[in-house]
């Protein structure tokens, strides 16, 4: 799902600095720093021009299109199968089974409130923002083109111009960083393009006009079905770069078009010294799939099942071809034959006239055609066995059985075991979640200065409407020491991420779990003691809240076995 850029706007209050105002008065950021932008932006393109042509060459084969670029001039019509796109759809809902939930731990005792707050906070600015179909999108991306992109800004106009966080998958086709670089953060600057349309660049900027008439950078684009015009649209670059600044790093921003400065962080006073982002990080957080050294992108599972996909169809397309061509009766007929060909290919005739007094065997023949041996066939299935063995899509993965396998605990071990690549795909986007809810901290750190109501479901089942700002999350200042202020101490947090099962087993297995230890005698008061130790030794989904109850039960029991005890029922100290 791609996104308007949120950042394109001032922040509220402020004045965009364009190219008449850095005239004017010298600025930091004026014409001459934006082409010199401009050239920098030209040699990453260039740089990064394989990957974009890799990513929109498996765009097609992902819409089983690729037969449109690989088909010959002297081809006919070749058909094309959906192997390849039923390994991506399989692997897609192994990501969206598994979706991420995010826990905010604190690093000091003091903040463990915070941290709390932040857990139940976290997840509806996410809900906000359609956080399952971001999600959904960049799963989709990771195992297209190889890399998942997340962008997490600050959108200004949102809430009603109070303004929230916007995290959204970006196109990396759209983004543009320093070549040989392995982390993204590393790169000294970071473009982002997009088109926009020239009349609401013109009505939002009037000192664009009759400047947009030829357009100074192009974006590599997909194939699209339909046809997108794009005469009347100008591409808009967001340029975030990193300078040193009293012996720190800060991000600045900038975004023009054409070369004319439309907003320059580092022209504006009040961040100047500060920066665009506080947390002075790229607002991108790359996920690849599998890993290449000298760049922040990965190659996906496209591209390794590509070759075995053009196999299957290239072998598929013989056999069909010979399969109709031996169920299709043809003749060889004399020029000067006897037969009436017309009446012979008509089925409804009974009668099919002949000329002259003979009728000889030489005057139309049936073609024979041969079947293929079945070796090809055994051919075609290893093909399609072998893009199964090398994406992990094995029929076990599916929820089919091979071999005679019927227990259905065999089943679930084989998938569990089976699920092994999808797991180890899923634990990075769990990396690259833990990233996005960090920068997602540190923007409720630097922009929620406003409270505002968020609306939080508890653990049972009731909504609370708690009141949340940043206040929790500024500077406080610490204790003093030896008669000296100890300075300022910022609270920081981790993210732990873990899996949050939505499958239908997964829910059946828990209730099984849960009656297992129901019928186990694990609910029984008296033996709370025996089964919270129980429990110390064991892993399993929900076990805060189980650990909660047998506590709960325990206690109770041991204080009616005390007021038992008491005499005339009362309870003693």
């Amino acid at each position: 799902m791609n996104k308007k850029d949120t950042t394109k706007k001032p922040r509220s209050g402020e004045e965009a600095l364009g190219a008449e105002k850095a005239a004017e008065k010298k600025l930091p950021i004026g014409p001459e720093e934006v082409k010199e932008a401009e050239t920098i932006l030209a040699d990453y393109k260039r740089a990064k021009a394989n990957l974009d042509s890799r990513v929109t060459d498996n765009e097609q084969w992902f819409r089983l299109r690729h037969w449109e670029q690989l088909r010959r001039p002297e081809d006919k019509k070749l058909r094309h199968s959906a192997w390849l796109f039923n390994s991506i759809v399989s692997k897609h809902a192994d990501f969206m089974d598994a979706m991420p939930q995010c826990t905010v731990l604190p690093r000091e005792e003091a903040d463990e409130k915070e941290a709390e707050k932040l857990t139940a906070v976290l997840p509806v600015i996410l809900e906000r923002g359609n956080w399952q179909s971001v999600y959904s999108d960049a799963a989709y991306a990771k195992l297209k083109t190889g890399t998942a992109v997340y962008s997490v800004l600050w959108d200004p106009d949102a809430e009603d111009g109070i303004g929230d966080i916007a995290v959204s998958q970006a196109d990396i086709l759209n983004l543009y960083w320093e070549p040989g670089v392995r982390d993204i953060q590393n790169s000294r600057n970071l473009f982002y393009v997009q088109l926009e349309d020239n009349d609401i660049l013109e009505e939002r900027w009037p000192e664009l006009r009759d400047k947009l008439s030829t357009p100074s950078t192009d974006v590599a684009a997909y194939l699209y079905d339909d046809t997108v015009d794009t005469s009347k649209k100008s591409t808009v670059v967001d340029w975030y770069y990193k300078k040193r600044v009293g012996g720190r790093t800060v991000l600045h921003y900038c975004k023009f078009v054409n070369g004319v400065v439309l907003y320059a962080s580092e022209n504006d006073p009040a961040l100047k010294e500060r920066g665009w982002y506080d947390h002075s990080m790229y607002p991108f957080v790359f996920d690849p799939l599998f890993r290449e050294e000298g760049t922040p992108a990965g190659f996906g599972m496209i591209d390794i099942m590509k070759e075995a996909q053009e196999d299957i169809d290239l072998l598929g397309n013989e056999l069909i071809r010979n399969a109709r061509l031996s169920a299709r009766k043809r003749y060889f007929t004399r020029i000067e034959g006897a037969v009436n060909e017309e009446e012979f290919a008509d089925l409804s005739r009974d009668f099919v006239h002949v000329s002259g007094s003979t009728l000889g065997e030489d005057s139309i023949r049936e073609i024979t055609s041969s079947p293929l041996s079945p070796v090809y066939l055994t051919v075609l299935n290893n093909k399609i066995q072998e893009l199964k063995e090398t994406s992990g899509n094995r029929d076990f993965s599916q929820g089919g059985t091979v071999g005679g396998v019927t227990s259905g605990t065999a089943i679930n071990a084989l998938q569990e075991a089976g699920n092994k690549l999808a797991r180890d795909m899923i634990a990075m986007t769990y990396n690259a979640f833990a990233q996005v809810c960090t920068l997602a901290i540190e923007l409720i750190r630097q922009f929620y200065t406003a409270p505002r109501c968020m609306r939080i479901l508890g653990p049972d089942g009731d909504f609370a409407f708690p009141v949340y700002d940043n206040a929790g999350l500024l500077p406080v200042s610490q204790a003093e020491a030896f008669g000296m202020a100890a300075g300022l101490r910022k609270p920081v947090f981790d993210v732990s991420v873990k899996a949050h099962k939505q499958n239908t087993y997964s829910r059946s297995a828990q209730n099984q779990d849960a009656l297992n230890f129901y019928q186990l005698g694990f609910f029984d008061p008296a033996r709370a003691k025996e089964s919270l130790a129980c429990l110390e030794l064991i892993d399993i989904e929900n076990k805060e809240k189980l650990i909660s109850v047998i506590t709960k039960n325990g206690e109770a029991f041991a204080a009616a076995q005390k007021r038992a005890a008491a005499p005339n029922g009362a309870v003693t100290g």
